[in-house]
């Protein structure tokens, strides 16, 4: 995520490359492979937004608004090929334990944070047949900080 700064104190930049970063590629990839998939007769997208997209917080509003378009996206392209055998769903992860979050956050308590194996295992029952009838969905993953 970019440095805090409240919604006023966003540059053009800073706003520009949080929709780029996290709305207008995700469009770009979906609109690529979606033929293919409408073509197979099946597929599975899996987006990773963030927490931030359904629980914004203060001083992050351009990073919160592109995950919340990125979730809109994803929803869109559920609604549009459920017919199709394509499911579409975002993870809305909370802080995840990362070297680098450790390394930006070092005073934070990590045991609340989400396991990356977590997040994985989610991705891996929604990308099989167990998670074939799950559509549009925004799945929290919080971790234990809830």
């Amino acid at each position: 995520m970019p440095a805090a700064k409240a919604v006023f104190e966003t540059n053009d930049q800073t706003f520009e490359s949080m929709l780029s970063m996290n709305l207008t590629s995700a469009f770009y990839v979906l609109r690529a492979v979606i033929p293919h998939m409408r073509q197979a007769g099946s597929g599975r997208i899996i987006a990773i937004a963030s927490r931030a997209a359904e629980c914004p917080g203060p001083m992050v509003g351009a990073y919160s608004a592109s995950k919340a378009a990125l979730v809109s996206l994803i929803r869109t392209v559920a609604a549009e090929n459920k017919d199709r055998g394509i499911t579409a769903n975002a993870i809305l992860p909370g802080t995840i334990d990362t070297p680098a979050n450790r390394k930006a956050m070092p005073q934070a308590d990590t045991r609340t944070w989400v396991q990356p194996a977590s997040i994985a295992s989610l991705i891996l029952w929604l990308a099989g047949s167990a998670g074939q009838e799950v559509t549009g969905a925004a799945i929290p993953a919080y971790g234990a900080g809830l």
